[in-house]
């Protein structure tokens, strides 16, 4: 399976993320991160992010995705694009 975004990187640990409007949303699975991963949102129409046994919010509202937790990107209008630190 492709991955359902494009990665820019900036350095080793930080990246910028971009999903494209046109994702197929079935792309958009659950899953989980090995390391933790700070996020900065850079452009957002519309996504949500949901954790495990949570409701959907807004990806505006997430600065941390905590390692090892389920979560699932739910498709906005538009591109989204995120700036991304592990640690």
């Amino acid at each position: 399976m492709v991955n359902p975004y494009t990665i820019i990187p900036i350095s080793e640990d930080k990246f910028t993320r971009i999903f494209d409007a046109d994702v197929d949303p079935d792309e958009l699975v659950w899953h989980r991160d090995r390391r933790d991963r700070r996020i900065r949102v850079v452009k957002n129409e519309g996504w949500k992010i949901q954790f495990d046994n949570e409701l959907p919010v807004d990806i505006n509202t997430v600065e941390e995705i905590p390692s090892m937790v389920y979560h699932r990107l739910i498709k906005g209008q538009g591109n989204l694009v995120l700036e991304i630190k592990e640690s």
